[in-house]
This record gives C-alpha cells, sequence and structure tokens, in this order.
C-alpha cells in the first residue's frame, strides 16, 4: 500500500470539500482497519437519511479502548480513502488537527466553524450500548441527530441500554429517517436492514497487525 498521506495543519485543510445546505453524515472511529462494513453502513446511511456526504472521522486514538495496537494515522487513512472508494465518502483527520480524541469537541468544532452545514452522527448499535459512557454524552445528543445502524445480535442490548433508555422520547419513527438531518437535536432513529456483519476487531491478528500483512 503506497502511503501519500499529508497532513494537514489547519481546520480548513482537514475538512472535504463541501457546499452551504449540504446534508453529512459523520462516521467516527479509529478505522484500524477500515474494512466493508465501514463503506456499507455508509452507503446504507446516504441511502436512508438522503445524506450528500458521509465524512469518515479517523480519530488519534479511540478513549474507551486501548490503542496500543493502534497503527499510525497516515496508514490509516490511505486505507480509508482505498475502502471508501465512492466519491460521496470523504475521509478526514479532523480530530488530529484539533487535537481531541473525544466526539463533544469534534461536534462543537463542526458546528461552530459550518454551521451553513446539516450534520448526523452515524453509530452502530454496539457503540449506542456503551453510548453512557462516552464523555459528555447529553451534549452530544444535544448537538445533533444521531442514526443508529443496527448491528444483531446488539439490537436488544442497545435499545436496553442506559442512554437509549435515556433518550427513549427523542427516538424518530424509522419510517422518518430521511429528515432526521432536518431536525432539531436531540433525536435519534434505530435503522434496521443492515446485513453486512464485520468489525475492525476480527480483521486484526493477535498481534494488531491488519490480515493479510504483515
Amino acid at each position: 500500500m503506497s502511503n501519500n498521506f499529508v497532513a494537514p495543519r489547519s481546520f480548513a485543510q482537514a475538512i472535504p470539500t463541501h457546499t452551504s445546505g449540504m446534508r453529512i453524515g459523520l462516521l467516527g472511529g479509529s478505522f484500524n482497519p477500515p474494512h466493508q462494513a465501514h463503506r456499507a453502513i455508509s452507503q446504507f446511511a446516504l441511502k436512508r437519511l438522503q445524506l450528500d456526504r458521509v465524512w469518515w472521522l479517523v480519530t488519534p486514538g479511540n478513549p474507551l479502548k486501548e490503542n496500543g495496537t493502534l497503527h499510525e494515522l497516515g496508514r490509516r487513512m490511505q486505507a480509508a480513502r482505498e475502502i471508501a472508494d465512492d466519491p460521496r465518502i470523504e475521509v478526514s483527520c479532523l480530530e488530529s488537527v484539533i487535537r481531541t480524541r473525544y466526539t463533544i469537541d469534534t461536534i462543537n468544532a463542526l458546528r461552530r466553524r459550518l454551521s451553513g452545514l446539516r450534520f448526523v452522527w452515524i453509530m452502530g448499535a454496539d457503540n449506542l450500548a456503551q453510548f453512557h459512557r462516552w464523555q459528555h454524552w447529553q451534549r452530544i445528543a444535544g448537538q445533533v441527530p444521531i442514526a443508529v445502524i443496527d448491528r444483531p445480535p446488539q439490537s436488544f442490548r442497545a435499545l436496553a441500554s442506559p442512554a437509549a433508555q435515556a433518550l427513549k422520547r427523542y427516538r424518530v419513527p424509522e419510517n422518518e429517517a430521511a429528515l432526521l438531518a432536518d431536525r432539531a437535536a436531540p433525536a435519534w432513529v434505530f435503522l434496521t436492514g443492515m446485513k453486512l456483519n464485520l468489525s475492525s476487531t476480527g480483521l486484526r491478528n493477535p498481534d494488531g497487525s491488519w490480515k493479510g500483512t504483515k
């Protein structure tokens, strides 16, 4: 894999091309490694939420995960671009530029600097199950609508989680998913029908290297 990644030095350089009024899905993660499920989830969200773009926010490190096996950011960025392979999916290392690992900081920066865009945070059901452990999770829910992609067998655990119960009254019917980007937060939808079930953990060797690589 060639690595022609050049780290951006400013917020503007780290942000994908956009125009005012765009509906942007935000998919955060370590992408260690990126895989076809990331792409499938993004394309599923583009269709069901009627989004213009999905931005992959490749984190410098996940505060809730052990980062000892995390590959270098440039390598993950390059791999993510190769996996995305869709002009509607853009890859960004914004969190390394603004020097944060926390979603709330990322969302605050995006909303402050790009007020003309309509953002939706995208997460898998496994993330909803532990959302109550995220830094300032209530504030995240109050800042942007959230789309949760069902990942069986996580469904029951996710919907019974502390965050899902706390936000229960803000849940939007699935048949109104296309309007989520236009709703004021808090608002969230649980999207079913996504069949592909891969994880980055399953694509790593015991030593942390990516399968198929040394």
